[in-house]
């Protein structure tokens, strides 16, 4: 649904004409020459992309659990990882979807709200996705207040331990090609990943004594982890496609294109997505507790 949205309002965007780009433009352009669209665009496709890539290594992991040359290691190793992603393949794509969502909906200006246009339904229907999951709130407690546990937290150091072979093979391609921002990206993704294994520490000790303040923030928690995995996501895409502009030289012009877009798509959200953790991340270690401090009589 997430993805709908985003294809409905691309084709909106080419075809509707409004504005200008300059006060010498004499005629008015489609609604995606303009930067604010482009935007909204770029918000969709990294929040509907990066919730595919999560689906679908969950169902990656499924194969593999599930493969008869798996060795026996390998099946506990990838049904641990699939314990502990399940919660937030079931909601960070349900939660970040929706927006994208809301920017196709914007998108489409007045006419997004009325029936006459598929955004209005497509948003309807999406929003039912946080709830019939057994709600957000629900996998967040899941998540830390179970499955980073498992094992003593052995997932945790699984995932990370993925992680940081993306970000070898990222900067490798990066020293190599010069041609995207993969360096950079994988120090970020490096920086991330440290915040989430800190921030997990400290919380892990915090429920020791009070397992309900550990859990006050479980739902910031879920997003901070979504946002860190999907980071780790588009860093592989922008890999991919940053080696593949480098061997380009039978490319045609449309794959040129997709490829160029996947390279902006990791940028913005290195640049508008994963810095969100920063400040997630300060609020989960400060242990604030403004949600226990409130009560029923204050509302």
């Amino acid at each position: 649904l997430g993805y709908a949205g985003y294809a409905q309002s691309l084709k909106y965007a080419r075809e509707r004409h409004q504005g200008r780009i300059s006060k010498t433009s004499p005629d008015q352009v489609a609604i995606i020459n303009h930067a604010d669209v482009k935007r909204m665009l770029l918000a969709q496709k990294c929040y509907v992309e990066g919730a595919m890539a999560l689906c679908l290594y969950g169902s990656f992991l499924v194969d593999k659990i599930s493969c008869a040359t798996a060795s026996e290691t390998e099946v506990e190793d990838d049904s641990l990882l699939l314990d502990l992603l399940t919660p937030v393949i079931k909601s960070w794509p349900s939660e970040w979807c929706l927006e994208a969502n809301k920017w196709s909906l914007q998108i489409h200006g007045g006419y997004g709200y009325t029936r006459d246009y598929a955004p209005e339904q497509t948003y309807r229907d999406n929003r039912l996705n946080m709830i019939h999951e057994g709600t957000n709130g629900i996998q967040s407690l899941d998540l830390l207040g179970r499955k980073v546990h498992l094992q003593n937290g052995r997932g945790i150091d699984l995932l990370c331990k993925r992680v940081e072979e993306t970000i070898k093979i990222a900067n490798e391609i990066g020293k190599k090609t010069y041609l995207s921002n993969l360096e950079k990206h994988a120090e970020a993704l490096a920086d991330a990943t440290t915040r989430l294994q800190r921030t997990t520490s400290v919380l892990k000790k915090a429920g020791e004594n009070d397992p309900a303040l550990m859990l006050c923030n479980s739902h910031e928690y879920l997003n901070m982890f979504g946002h860190t995995v999907v980071a780790w996501f588009w860093l592989k895409l922008e890999s991919a496609a940053t080696l593949a502009l480098f061997e380009s030289n039978t490319c045609m012009e449309e794959e040129l294109n997709l490829l160029k877009g996947q390279l902006l798509s990791s940028q913005y959200y290195y640049t508008y997505e994963l810095p969100k953790t920063i400040q997630q991340a300060d609020a989960l270690i400060s242990l604030d507790n403004t949600n226990l401090q409130m009560r029923d009589e204050y509302f």
